[in-house]
This record gives C-alpha cells, sequence and structure tokens, in this order.
C-alpha cells in the first residue's frame, strides 16, 4: 500500500547536498537525531503550556516537516558516510517514539479534542513501530508498510494543526479524523505483523 514514507527517495536526493556539507563539518548521525528529539519535545511543549494558542499550532507542522527532514539527515550521514552505530540504530528508533509521544500527546489539552482518541493514537503509533522493529528480530526487513506510518501520522496531525491554528474549530470532524487515524494505525500494526511473520 501507498504511503507517504515512499517519497522519501526523492526527499533524500534533495537534502543530499546538506548531508555532504554536514559531515564535512563534522556533524554526527546521533547528533542530528538527538537534535530532532528535543525539536519535538520543545514544540509539544509549547503546544501544552499554550493550551494549544495559534501560534503553537502553527509550529507543529513546521517542526513536523523538519524533523522528517532530520530523521532523513541522521539515516544518509549514518549509511553515505560511515557513521552507523549500534547506538544510532537505538537511538533512531526510540527517538521515533518519544519524538510521537511528545507532539501528539499535548493535543490532549486542547479543549473541543477527545483525549481518551488522542492518547490511543499514540499508543496505537508505539505499536505501530514496534512491530515494524519486531521484524528485524525475525531476521526479517524493517517493515515500514502503510497505511498510518510515522510520515502518515505526521501529514494527518500536521494539517489538523494547520487548520486549528487558522481557526478551524469543528472538533467533531477533528475528533473523527483522530479516530480514523487510530484505526488506520491498527490496521497498519495487523500489516507489519503480517509481513514480520510471513515465510
Amino acid at each position: 500500500m501507498v504511503t507517504i514514507y515512499d517519497l522519501k527517495p526523492r526527499f533524500q536526493n534533495l537534502l543530499r547536498p546538506i548531508v555532504g556539507v554536514l559531515a564535512k563539518a563534522g556533524i554526527t548521525a546521533n547528533g542530528v537525531t538527538l537534535f530532532a528529539v528535543f525539536v519535538s519535545i520543545a514544540a509539544g511543549a509549547a503546544l501544552y503550556v499554550s493550551k494549544g494558542a495559534a501560534w503553537a499550532l502553527f509550529l507543529i507542522p513546521v517542526v513536523l516537516f523538519v524533523r522528517m527532514a532530520l530523521n532523513a539527515i541522521d539515516g544518509m550521514l549514518a549509511k553515505e558516510h560511515a557513521m552507523k552505530s549500534d547506538l544510532g540504530a537505538l537511538l533512531n528508533e526510540m527517538g521515533d517514539v518519544v519524538s510521537d509521544a511528545a507532539l501528539y500527546l499535548p493535543f490532549a489539552v486542547i479543549g473541543g479534542i477527545d483525549s481518551v482518541w488522542i492518547v490511543l493514537f499514540v499508543i496505537v503509533a508505539i505499536f505501530t513501530e514496534m512491530v515494524g522493529v519486531l521484524a528485524v528480530t525475525l531476521q526479517r526487513e524493517r517493515a515500514y508498510d502503510g497505511p498510518m506510518g510515522k510520515s502518515d501520522r505526521a501529514f494527518v496531525m500536521g494539517a489538523l494543526s494547520l487548520a486549528m491554528a487558522c481557526g478551524f474549530e469543528h472538533f467533531t470532524s477533528i475528533n473523527l479524523i483522530i479516530v480514523a487515524a487510530t484505526f488506520l494505525g491498527m490496521w497498519t500494526v495487523v500489516r507489519r505483523g503480517k509481513k514480520a511473520l510471513a515465510c
């Protein structure tokens, strides 16, 4: 099933010149990974403290895009500039889970949004990434199947943030989108699980 993740190779090609500059400057893949986590936590904290102020909501899609770029950059630094390490692999997977939780859980404090479904959305996101990683322990490739992978979650939450920042307050529609995204996440867990167990 096609997901936004399938656009990654084209995005990487656009970033490759920047990656070369960073490598020459001595910036490490692990440093980029940790910076992405820090930026995500800071943006999530701003959304939480402001209780969903427009300026903080505008910040979320920007940070999600920056995070996507940083995630691509750290992978390219690791693979193309001899920076692969066990620590890097651990930071990469844990960083994604921490960043997702930091960015999405604060939506629970915004009036009108169903906090239960936000929490469920984040829990399902964690299971989605966990199943993807567990595929490796079964001697399979890391699973990135959709329809609700990391990039797809970022698109949904970024779009909702932008809509709310611009004054969209039809919270019934917003909650329905979050519910739908959660169920698509559950489907993703099943699809990745089946792929991990496939012979």
